[in-house]
């Protein structure tokens, strides 16, 4: 049997040889090339080539497999030993061989009526039966960070079940290339160790304006935060007043020196207020409304950047670019609570309230804030950098309008927990607040009195970094407007700049008004707001000192990180 085995398979491969060299040379004689009738018949492939008929064998282990030659998906390891198994059963009527499979376990048939391999590795966006499937191909996001997965950026996608791992903190920058942050590069992670995470934060939205990145934006609980990679370019820091901006030297800066002393030195005050029906929903005299429409009326601005109660939560303040009267009417009166108005001086989010026919560059615009808001708009105007999207903005802002402020608060503490749980009062309720001679009012929407309150116990429900602003009647504005000095539905008026008086003239033929009543009043209070920053600052105050205070200068007197990469912020 042994023998006869050896023969056949000797036999059979002189056929398969001989069979390659007549495909491969031509001849002219064509019985040469004619099989033997014992082997197995001519066999047709499924793409039209002869192969030799391949011989039978008893032994299992010695069957002949004729390796498949068409364009259908491999088979696996696996898939061919199948085959070759079942090849003595196929020649039987049953069983698997090489080009069927009876018994359905390892091929498929395709829409050709091919047999194919379903086990073993695949083709990405490959079936079972070789066809391509569709194609989803993700959209590039447009003027954001691409995000593929609409995941948080800090959480690993594809980590094994049962397997946890602690993403590694900044601070293996430095452990994998021994190189330490430079002391003089700052970067948005020290405003935020320094100023954000301690509850510093005034909600100016300088840092945001500042940004020649556009890195910085505003997070859900109104606090800038990083929104892609900061290039620690330290404009954030330099320009922050709770920060790098020593804002008392901006006052010289932007003032003169006599602006550092009582209420600085103003060319003149009044105690004002319009001569119209519209300023019972105004606050005091409405003053300021009746300014911004007459800076509208007379062409000198294109628009006031003023702030809006939000549509979705009462007395939630939101910034607002107001471009006609009915707009400021409409939005007359005080919000406590800071709307980032710095941070909204990108014109692309007004484009469609800005006239066509002028260029960014030829805007006029007006900003109403209070005294930490005005002092960073100084600052930035003071500085030819590029502040990529707030750049036309911040250089469109003509006017400034501060309102006397002692100090302003968080929403959510002010309204929800101080207000509504602990007195009881819905903000839906509210129709007007003032701050008073010391005293908290909330009126309702029939203007009877709900609530007078001593300010002070509402302290906790205050920004903290206002305990450190000892700017109560806005030095570096054109214009200061406020309650403090003059009698009910009056309001006092300070002019400190040429362009506020050129305001103020425009305004002046719609206004009663008279020298300011209590001059004394307002340097008063001024007294007090400096007395407590002074308890309140940690660093010196100092108006000849620098404009900019270092990062490190400043983290040894707060006693915060120098590096807070290299301690795992």
């Amino acid at each position: 049997m042994g023998t006869e085995g050896e023969d056949e398979r000797s036999e059979s491969s002189e056929m398969r040889a001989g069979a390659a060299g007549t495909e491969q040379s031509e001849g002219p004689d064509d019985a040469s090339r004619e099989r033997p009738d014992e082997a197995n018949a001519d066999t047709t492939n499924r793409d039209g080539r002869v192969f030799p008929g391949v011989p039978e064998s008893a032994d299992d282990d010695e069957a002949v497999i004729v390796p498949e030659t068409s364009g259908a998906a491999p088979r696996s390891r696996e898939g061919l030993d199948h085959a070759r198994d079942g090849a003595i059963e196929t020649a039987a009527g049953e069983g698997c061989g090489p080009d069927a499979c009876t018994c359905g376990e390892r091929t498929a048939t395709d829409a050709d009526d091919r047999s194919v391999a379903t086990d073993g590795a695949g083709v990405s966006n490959v079936d079972e039966t070789g066809s391509l499937g569709d194609l989803e191909f993700t959209e590039p996001a447009e003027d954001v960070s691409q995000n593929v997965d609409d995941g948080e950026p800090d959480v690993r996608v594809g980590v094994p079940e049962d397997v946890e791992l602690d993403t590694p903190t900044y601070s293996i920058r430095s452990e994998m290339n021994d190189i330490e942050t430079p002391d003089e590069k700052t970067w948005f992670m020290e405003l935020d160790e320094a100023v954000i995470d301690e509850g510093r934060c005034i909600q100016c939205g300088t840092c945001v304006a500042a940004c020649p990145s556009d890195s910085i934006g505003v997070g859900d609980d109104d606090l800038p935060e990083l929104v892609k990679m900061c290039t620690g370019c330290s404009l954030c820091w330099d320009f922050c007043p709770r920060g790098g901006l020593r804002y008392e030297r901006q006052w010289v800066v932007t003032g003169g020196e006599d602006n550092v002393k009582g209420a600085g030195d103003p060319i003149t005050e009044f105690s004002a207020k319009v001569e119209d029906d519209w300023t019972d929903a105004a606050q005091d005299g409405g003053v300021v409304t009746g300014m911004l429409a007459s800076l509208l009326e007379a062409g000198e601005i294109d628009g006031a950047l003023i702030a809006t109660e939000s549509e979705e939560e009462a007395w939630k303040a939101e910034s607002f670019l107001a471009t006609t009267e009915e707009e400021l009417i409409e939005n007359a009166g005080t919000v406590y609570n800071q709307t980032l108005a710095l941070g909204n001086l990108d014109l692309k989010q007004w484009e469609h309230k800005l006239p066509d026919e002028k260029d960014w560059d030829e805007l006029s615009l007006a900003l109403v804030g209070t005294p930490c808001e005005i002092e960073g708009i100084r600052a930035l105007q003071d500085f030819d950098w590029d502040y990529q999207g707030h750049d036309e903005g911040i250089g469109a802002v003509e006017y400034t309008i501060a309102l006397m402020c002692t100090k302003n608060f968080n929403y959510y503490s002010l309204m929800g927990e101080q207000l509504e749980d602990q007195r009881g009062i819905s903000p839906d309720e509210i129709g007007k607040m003032d701050v008073l001679h010391g005293k908290l009012m909330v009126y309702d929407h029939d203007g009877e009195m709900i609530l007078e309150e001593d300010i002070e116990n509402f302290h906790d429900a205050a920004l903290k970094g206002c305990d450190e602003c000892a700017d109560f009647t806005g030095f570096c504005a054109d214009v200061t407007v406020g309650s403090v000095g003059s009698s009910d539905e009056y309001s006092s008026v300070i002019l400190r700049t040429e362009q506020g008086v050129r305001a103020w003239e425009h305004t002046e033929p719609k206004l009663d008004y008279h020298d300011l009543e209590d001059k004394s009043a307002v340097g008063k209070l001024q007294g007090w707001d400096k007395k407590k920053a002074f308890e309140s600052l940690e660093r010196p105050f100092d108006p000849d000192a620098p404009r900019f205070i270092d990062y490190t200068d400043h983290a040894e007197t707060y006693g915060t990180a120098t590096n807070p990469h290299d301690e795992a912020h």
